[in-house]
């Protein structure tokens, strides 16, 4: 669950950030918490480590010990309320160090698309430019992902499962161009910092776009502008800014990978990341992928949730439940007319689900994204100080 302080009633959030602590609310760091009862106006009044807060109520009991991570800093700080097996101090303290380095992947893939404007790229050093070659290869295409065996591969390919795949026996090698998107990246960033004289490129702030992290839900990522700061294409002297520009967005895109990864263990449900070539820009699909029981039946479960930010339609975001054979899809659309348009492909929809087998027993789109999206457990409030 996600909890955003309303007030700080031991003290104001200002007076606490200019002192002591301050340091012990710093993004990633978890807190021990616990409930004290009900405030004059109806809130929960909560000790969070050395501080009292109060906040909305959540609608759910709280432990009467818990644990929170700080998400975001602010007026008031976003908090976490953490489950038992996600406290593992090993988890945490790498999540501490790669929650204020991470970013979307919107800034890398509008940076490598202002590369590949600038012809003096072809002058580059060859291992610059294979490594560039490899990250403009690893970005899919919608007719990638529309196809089961394409989305599988994609999934496969994310970086989610990097490691886990290097043990793994193989008797043939990678084939150049299927590798894998972390170790992509990986390749790209250790070729980037033996390189001489680029400019250092300030650290990613990680509150430019929301990290991975299941309890927070899905988050439809828009583009982000092609390096227009960056002038006229034809102009050669910006090359090395982009480079550096560059260096940083891949070291942000693997902090923002790996708290996916950490994210992830020990856990039957998984945030992934799918950099798409659209039409004049690229695109992230963000997909979260869960396995579990039904209660009442015993039967397995799959959810698939997914959100997308196209140009042409706006933000989407869609949910498909899947037991034994029956199907339950329920779409959302920020727009109204993009609402109409998927409407419009329900009926050859329900047709090729009815020839593939499946039962349908929900499809539904509507106008508007869902509020506190996520994770079953999951829940934002939304307050002001």
């Amino acid at each position: 669950m996600i909890i955003q302080p309303t007030s700080l009633a031991a003290m104001t959030w200002a007076g606490a950030a200019s002192g002591t602590a301050a340091e012990s609310w710093r993004v990633g760091t978890v807190l021990d918490a616990r409930p004290l009862g009900m405030g004059e106006q109806g809130r929960m009044v909560l000790q969070i480590g050395a501080l009292t807060v109060e906040a909305d109520p959540l609608g759910t009991p709280l432990p009467s010990q818990f644990q929170v991570r700080v998400l975001a800093m602010g007026n008031p700080p976003l908090l976490e309320i953490l489950a038992g097996a996600a406290a593992d101090p090993r988890v945490q303290q790498a999540l501490r160090e790669r929650l204020p380095q991470q970013n979307g992947y919107a800034p890398l893939l509008a940076t490598l698309g202002a590369l590949a404007q600038r012809p003096v790229v072809r002058q580059l050093p060859p291992e610059v430019r294979a490594a560039l070659a490899l990250l403009d290869q690893g970005v899919r295409t919608p007719q990638d992902i529309t196809r089961a065996d394409g989305l599988r591969e994609a999934v496969a390919r994310s970086g989610l499962f990097f490691e886990s795949q290097l043990v793994r026996p193989r008797t043939n090698p990678m084939p150049l161009g299927e590798e894998d998107f972390k170790a992509v990246l990986l390749r790209l960033a250790a070729v980037l910092d033996r390189q001489p004289r680029l400019p250092v490129h300030p650290p990613a702030s990680g509150a430019d776009t929301p990290p991975p992290l299941r309890q927070r839900g899905l988050q439809a990522q828009p583009r982000a502008p092609l390096a227009a700061s960056f002038g006229d294409p034809s102009v050669d002297d910006d090359v090395g800014q982009l480079l550096g520009r560059l260096r940083g967005d891949v070291h942000a895109a693997l902090a923002r990978l790996e708290i996916a990864q950490l994210d992830a263990a020990g856990a039957q449900a998984w945030m992934i990341e799918i950099p798409l070539q659209g039409p004049r820009g690229r695109d992230v699909l963000q997909l979260h992928l869960e396995h579990g029981q039904d209660a009442e039946t015993g039967a397995g479960t799959w959810t698939l949730g997914f959100a997308l930010d196209l140009p042409s339609l706006g933000p989407l975001q869609g949910e498909l439940q899947l037991r034994d054979l029956r199907l339950n899809v329920r779409l959302w659309a920020e727009r109204s007319a993009t609402t109409e348009r998927l409407e419009r492909q329900f009926t050859p929809l329900r047709q090729r689900l009815a020839a593939s087998g499946l039962q349908l027993d929900q499809l539904s789109c509507q106008t508007g994204l869902p509020q506190g999206q996520g994770h079953a457990s999951a829940l934002l409030l939304k307050a002001t100080a």
